[in-house]
């Protein structure tokens, strides 16, 4: 992104955006990591460093619950693992000498919403406000900017059903209209038919005008907080902030999130958690309409799904070979090289030889290749 912005012109400090750089919870939850945790939160905090001094604008982590979610937590667990995760983000920052009052500034949060629709805009509300107080307690933090938690939120891919997807329309307004009166900053809507496919258009834009009948017609947005002082949502607010304490507390005990994450605690955690969902649908003690009550006999053949043309992968591996034909692989080599030499050495930011290795064309898969050698590959303690 640096280097793209450097050859339109734009410099470095102009650059806005998000990236997710969350390793923890792909541990924890997702499974799409490659190298052991130490080295992995040397390129975490190297990014918090080198944005904090060349890209100011950049949210440089979005602390993600939602895969935690997605796995098979319940609420209190997705807001007690990602804080755990963000506590732990930014001690290894301090640790490297950076200051929380700056860089806390740039972290951001990734909450998944349900369909419990009381329960998720406390969920939204405990995050905050637990979030806030562990900032300056815990970590000494004085800047309020620094202690607020700005959050995107995406409905529930995991709650969409196959079995008659138009009633995912209603699921997603539900869960989407959650995370507006849990105060979320973003929101991203799932399109009804992603239990099949691909979105199509039309389904994305479904999802599209969901978003903009709660901004412009619902009124939900004229107000801060809307559901504050409603005993239900307050008593649910304190609840979960009350058990995402006590699984932080634990955490602590075992010695923190990587020690727990290598112990197979979280991940012990939300696998029990999904197997008691799922024995409660398939008992019928949790109803899913369509799926495990109100079925309707349907006929799917008819219904429109997308397909993507096998063509666009063949024209980007094409694009691929001929650029790497096309670059000075000699330049390429020398800067993987010096890339090498970097991961080697703890006490240099690696972001700077990154960056010069993608300004001469090396790819993501060349580069990781080579911290991959230095770094090693994690292999997941299995904990049933």
């Amino acid at each position: 992104y640096i280097a793209v912005g450097e050859k339109q012109g734009v410099k470095a400090a102009d650059l806005s955006g998000t990236i997710q750089n969350d390793i923890l919870k792909e541990y924890i939850a997702r499974g799409t990591y490659i190298f052991p945790p130490k080295p992995s939160m040397r390129l975490i905090t190297d990014i918090f460093g080198f944005c904090s001094d060349n890209v100011p604008k950049w949210n440089t982590i979005s602390i993600s619950g939602y895969h935690i979610r997605e796995a098979g937590s319940t609420a209190a667990q997705e807001v007690a693992f990602t804080i755990a995760d963000g506590l732990a983000y930014v001690k290894a920052a301090v640790d490297a000498g950076l200051d929380p009052n700056v860089f806390g500034q740039r972290l951001s949060f990734f909450f998944n919403a349900h369909n419990d629709f009381l329960e998720e805009v406390a969920k939204f509300r405990a995050a905050r406000r637990l979030w806030a107080r562990l900032m300056k307690d815990r970590m000494g933090v004085t800047e309020p900017k620094a202690m607020m938690l700005r959050f995107h939120t995406q409905t529930a891919g995991s709650t969409l059903t196959a079995q008659q997807p138009e009633n995912n329309i209603v699921r997603v307004a539900i869960q989407a209209l959650a995370s507006v009166m849990g105060g979320t900053q973003s929101l991203h809507t799932n399109s009804f038919d992603e239990a099949l496919a691909l979105p199509t258009e039309k389904s994305v834009g479904i999802a599209l005008k969901t978003q903009q009948i709660i901004a412009y017609e619902s009124g939900v947005t004229n107000t801060v907080d809307p559901m504050a002082g409603c005993y239900a949502v307050e008593s649910l607010t304190s609840e979960i902030e009350r058990q995402a304490l006590e699984y932080i507390g634990k955490i602590d005990e075992i010695g923190g999130m990587l020690v727990a994450i290598e112990k197979g605690y979280p991940q012990q955690q939300i696998q029990d958690a999904a197997y008691q969902f799922q024995r409660e649908v398939e008992s019928d003690d949790r109803i899913v309409v369509g799926v495990n009550k109100f079925q309707m006999e349907e006929n799917g053949g008819g219904r429109e799904l997308l397909r993507v043309d096998p063509s666009v992968g063949a024209n980007q591996e094409k694009a691929l070979g001929e650029m790497k034909q096309g670059r000075d692989n000699i330049l390429v080599s020398n800067r993987l090289d010096a890339v090498r030499a970097a991961a080697k050495d703890e006490s240099v930011n690696l972001m700077p030889v990154i960056i010069d290795a993608v300004r001469a064309y090396a790819t993501e898969g060349e580069i990781c290749g080579v911290l991959r050698e230095e770094f090693g590959e994690y292999r997941e303690n299995i904990v049933l």
